[in-house]
């Protein structure tokens, strides 16, 4: 099996807001993907792009992808942070999830950051395993906290 690992494009992006769908039916909230293609494309490849993705095919069709933006710890500087890691199920265990997280590992060392970092889910235990395979620290104690556009917009 032949697998092209590159940047993502403009013209990727219907198949990649497919695998965040993936993505999202897979951590059991489908609903809560809201972003339109519009959007998608704009923060992408706007005039003020916000994220940047590598992209995994075979035979031409996008199966796996790392979606990343840069962020910024008052404590630790500059950092990776991995949003968004799929590889779609049927091609799984075939090394296209070591070769898109290893070329985000590339990418945080050539850009000179700090870390690399990103969630998981606690009940993904094969996510988990994944990553322990890279000595990662998966850390307890933290909780995420969000305000939504609508809560935005009642404040």
């Amino acid at each position: 099996m032949d697998i092209n690992l590159r940047v993502a494009k403009k013209e990727d992006c219907v198949r990649l807001l497919e695998l965040i769908n993936e993505l999202a039916i897979y951590e059991k909230a489908p609903e809560e993907v809201t972003v339109t293609l519009q959007e998608f494309e704009d923060a992408g490849f706007g005039t003020n792009p916000v994220w940047k993705a590598f992209v995994a095919e075979v035979d031409g069709l996008v199966v796996g992808f790392a979606l990343y933006y840069i962020r910024y710890s008052t404590w630790k500087g500059c950092r990776l942070y991995l949003e968004d890691f799929l590889v779609t199920e049927t091609m799984r265990g075939k090394n296209i999830g070591k070769l898109l997280f290893e070329r985000c590992i590339a990418e945080t060392k050539e850009l000179g950051f700090s870390g690399m970092v990103w969630q998981v889910l606690d009940w993904n235990e094969p996510a988990i395993n994944f990553y322990k395979k890279y000595e990662a620290t998966v850390e307890d104690g933290w909780l995420n906290a969000s305000l939504s556009k609508a809560q935005l917009l009642n404040l």
